[in-house]
């Protein structure tokens, strides 16, 4: 009995204990579970705050870049609305010059007009009084051959109407004859009143232009930078831009040169761009040329748009723009190529007003006379026939071509359009100041011209004509065949090509006319 007493105790004892370890531990594992869902809450929270900062700072650098885009947006459009602004001011200053020049044309019109009344009013008195003066000798006769006799009635009148006859186309002769001397007079006078109005109306500052051709150095040590390592930075520029690179003893500088005056252009640029930067190897050369060539390119469009605007010459084909936009870069004699194009086509514009031609062809045609120039670099021929086969082939009328290709006399004119423009080049590129070739030069390249042509057998005469463009040689015939006509005028060529320097092309023409000359005693 005690012993079961004893392990009923025992039993009790055990199971209190297995309860309060088991009480203790389940407490001690809530306890843990607590501190680990307080640590995982405060891991959430601190992700949450962090999270909330990155998205504060992604929105706030959203903010700073859409506002940078807005002001770059605003400065271009305000730049866009100056350059619109610039070109309604040019706009209106081109629309009060045309009505300046319509006032002065009506002007002129209204005084050619009583001009006109005036000339007839005295060609009328003039009629009225031969015709009195030929009524009176008619009067006086008819008497004297009444009083006289021995004259039968029809002796009288045969008498009298020779005599009438003989003294009317006197007269008339005289009267001819004082016409046509006024007439010329007249014409003389109203063509230099056309040009000084023409020449009045465009006169303004003039400066030619020059291609430069070289390219100032920092110092004297870019030039082994732009030789580079065995010459291949030098031969990579040339090889990108199609000139060639001269690197003398000049100090601090290098000279650009080529035929092409874009190439040469791009290759200044390139290269200023290359010494501004610093780094030249052959990949930055390439690099910076092909960025350069599309920047002209660009240069060259606005170019050729801001002339035909200028010449109000609307509706040009883009390529006819980009031709125009390279001859800023091309000069003849010192004259800049565009400027001057620009300049004939408003003397043009002016003298078809004046004299009541075609405005439109006039001015279009003297825009774009020299276009040729633009490619003849590339293309055989004189620039004149080169001009109009691209004015024919973009689109511009037969009259226009015809005027484009005239202006040189390569071909003969039949428009007074061509006549026009020829006229208008010539005034331009005579003018004072506007080609810098000295007189000297000048005189001596045609003596030069004639000297070579002169230096031949068989040779009479040699003329140096249209500036040095053409030489006409005259030949005795007793001494040179039409065979070697041909020959001479090939050799004088070739001797030419050989001995002189000069600017685009010389025509030479061989001349030879046989006279028979007699004499009637």
């Amino acid at each position: 009995m005690d012993g079961l007493l004893f392990f009923s105790i025992g039993a009790v004892l055990v199971a209190g204990l297995t309860f309060f370890v088991t009480y203790f531990w389940l407490d001690r594992r809530a306890n843990s579970r607590v501190h680990q869902a307080q640590a995982e809450a405060d891991r959430i929270v601190e992700e949450a705050e962090s999270r909330r900062r990155d998205t504060v700072l992604a929105a706030k650098d959203e903010a700073i870049r859409l506002r940078g885009d807005l002001d770059r947006e605003l400065t271009q459009r305000r730049k866009e609305i100056e350059r619109i602004e610039r070109r309604i001011e040019q706009k209106e200053e081109t629309v009060d010059k045309k009505v300046a020049g319509l006032e002065t044309r009506e002007k002129g019109v209204r005084k050619s007009e009583q001009q006109l009344a005036q000339n007839r009013e005295s060609w009328e008195q003039d009629r009225v009084r031969q015709q009195r003066e030929i009524d009176q000798a008619r009067d006086r006769k008819v008497a004297e051959l009444e009083r006289v006799a021995g004259l039968t009635s029809d002796d009288a009148k045969q008498e009298l109407v020779q005599e009438v006859e003989v003294e009317a186309r006197h007269m008339a002769a005289r009267r001819l004859h004082e016409i046509e001397r006024e007439t010329r007079e007249e014409a003389d006078r109203r063509s230099r009143m056309i040009l000084a109005t023409t020449l009045q109306r465009i006169a303004s500052d003039y400066v030619a232009e020059s291609t430069v051709s070289a390219v100032p150095l920092p110092s004297e040590d870019m030039k082994g930078r732009i030789i580079g390592r065995e010459g291949r930075n030098i031969r990579a520029l040339e090889q990108a831009t199609g000139v060639d690179l001269i690197v003398d003893d000049t100090p601090e500088s290098v000279t650009v040169s080529g035929f092409d005056p874009v190439r040469r252009e791009v290759a200044r640029r390139a290269l200023t761009k290359l010494l501004q930067d610093g780094r030249i190897h052959p990949a930055r050369i390439e690099e910076v040329v092909g960025k350069t060539q599309l920047e002209l390119e660009e240069i060259m469009r606005e170019e050729g748009e801001r002339v035909a605007y200028e010449a109000n010459v609307p509706g040009l084909h883009p390529d006819l723009i980009k031709l125009l936009g390279r001859l800023k870069f091309r000069t003849s004699y010192g004259q800049n190529v565009l400027a001057h194009s620009l300049e004939v086509s408003m003397i043009a514009a002016n003298l078809a007003a004046e004299l009541g031609a075609d405005v439109n062809v006039s001015r279009t045609a003297g825009l774009l006379h020299d276009i040729g120039k633009a490619v003849d670099h590339e293309v055989e021929g004189p620039h004149a026939l080169i001009g109009a086969d691209i004015a024919k082939r973009l689109g511009r009328s037969n009259r226009i071509v015809h005027a484009i290709a005239a202006h040189h006399s390569e071909e003969e004119p039949k428009t007074v359009e061509a006549f026009i423009v020829a006229t208008a080049d010539a005034i331009s590129g005579a003018r004072p100041g506007a080609r810098r070739e000295m007189v000297e030069t000048y005189v001596k390249r045609l003596e030069a011209l004639e000297g070579v042509a002169n230096s031949f057998d068989g040779v009479e005469k040699s003329f140096a004509i249209q500036a040095g463009r053409e030489v006409r040689i005259l030949v005795r015939p007793n001494s040179i065949d039409d065979l070697g006509a041909n020959r001479l005028a090939k050799d004088v060529v070739k001797k030419i090509e050989e001995t002189l320097e000069y600017p685009g092309q010389i025509k030479v023409t061989v001349i030879r006319e046989t006279r028979a000359v007699d004499y009637a005693r």
